[in-house]
């Protein structure tokens, strides 16, 4: 059915195709237990998936001949256990990958990741970013093709994280307000063309980095767990947010909510390039810690670098450490407001955010819970993303999706 070798023995192949007959719908939500790690062995996916030992068997060995997880027989027994120890699930780590690529506003990366979130290869970091987005994608993905041919992966899709709005369903970039990108761009269209010049097969997909980033980190990282996952994050330039509601991305009606950059945390603040004053965007990135610290960015490196290093090697220094706590102070005021609004259970920083918590995290989450009816009731944990290049990750998981929704439809015969 795969098209690979069956590993299952000659004599057992009726029986193991009308368990695997009767346990087909479950090989999607099976893959995805394996995947997100919640089913690190077969009794715990036995028992995840609510249907007997023989299925789940035949439900894990159908994933392993499509090359997607692994099925070790001879694990071990942990010292101090007691009876046969189930047989260990992991994804293939030689399996196919999707292609992933990331476009901020100090340039792009590419990079395939496999199952697992595990990043297999990445190209260096461009710092150049067209005011064409058909060149900067299509270098993007050129440069993916690349990294394609030089581990003859398969490839099962590939996605791509932007820093701006991306419309449902048309696939517009609707404010890349720090790219000199016209607005409006249709950027899954031109992704689409573009995976297609470079003779690559399967779907591509568009979303914002930040969408991105809490989605990878939701599965794979920090808020692993959290039913209702808010994010806060700023890369390179402006503050962007997503939030999971129940193990899913919400988008919205059209691809545009949390937008909390835009919130107003200082009304006398600078001015916004979205026309208001004091909004998120420009009251706690990095460029606002370099201007409120008094340093003018240099050449070299990107801002997010810069504002971390100076955070990381100077926050003694008296003016930076103002600097900081002022970005902090309005950081944790926008937080307190989306905490009244939506009441997660969780929220996490990544960028300069997750610097800024880590350099006086009992600051940030005494705003949080003074200004928040939510937070002084109930405490909201306040966590560090813990994935590295989590948008890429993201992008990829969007790629991954058709594969876990239907592992043989995808990867099957035709």
């Amino acid at each position: 059915m795969s098209g690979k070798a069956d590993p299952r023995p000659a004599g057992d192949g009726t029986t193991s195709r009308a368990r695997l007959d009767r346990g087909r719908g479950a090989l999607g939500p099976a893959l995805e237990l394996v995947h997100t790690g919640r089913a690190p062995t077969r009794a715990v996916l036995t028992a995840e998936l609510g249907v007997t030992r023989a299925t789940a068997g035949a439900v894990a060995a159908e994933l392993e001949a499509l090359g997607l997880i692994r099925v070790d027989a001879r694990p071990g027994a942990a010292a101090g256990s007691q009876g046969r120890p189930s047989h260990r699930l992991e994804v293939a780590e030689e399996g196919p990958v999707a292609l992933a690529a990331q476009v901020h506003a100090d340039g792009f990366r590419a990079a395939l990741v496999g199952l697992g979130g595990r990043i297999v290869a990445t190209t260096p970091s461009c710092e150049t970013v067209d005011a064409d987005p058909a060149k900067v994608l299509g270098a993007a993905v050129d440069a993916g093709a690349e990294l394609l041919r030089q581990t003859g992966r398969p490839c099962v899709g590939a996605g791509l994280a932007v820093p701006s709005a991306v419309t449902e369903p048309e696939g517009l970039a609707l404010n890349p307000l720090h790219l000199a990108w016209p607005v409006g761009a249709p950027v899954r269209e031109i992704f689409a063309e573009r995976i297609r010049a470079a003779g690559l097969t399967g779907p591509g997909f568009v979303g914002n980095d930040v969408n991105l980033a809490a989605l990878a980190e939701h599965r794979h990282g920090a808020g692993r767990g959290a039913r209702d996952l808010l994010c806060v994050a700023t890369g390179h330039r402006g503050v962007g947010g997503a939030l999971v509601l129940d193990g899913r991305l919400h988008t919205g009606s059209s691809g545009l909510a949390l937008e909390v950059g835009h919130l107003t945390v200082n009304p006398e603040g600078r001015p916004c390039y979205c026309g208001s004053r004091g909004c998120l965007d420009v009251e706690a990135d990095p460029l606002a810690l370099l201007t409120t610290a008094g340093r003018d960015p240099g050449p070299e490196g990107s801002l997010l670098q810069q504002a971390n290093e100076l955070i990381r090697e100077e926050f003694g220094d008296p003016v930076v450490r103002m600097a900081a706590e002022a970005l902090i102070d309005r950081l944790g005021l926008g937080l307190a407001g989306l905490v009244n609004i939506l009441n997660p259970d969780r929220i996490i920083l990544g960028g300069l955010h997750r610097t800024l918590l880590d350099a006086d995290p009992d600051r940030l989450r005494a705003v949080v819970a003074d200004r928040s009816l939510w937070g002084r009731s109930g405490g909201v944990p306040i966590l560090a993303c813990s994935l590295d290049h989590n948008s890429l990750v993201g992008a990829a998981e969007l790629a991954w999706q058709p594969v876990l929704d239907d592992p043989l439809g995808a990867l099957g015969p035709v």
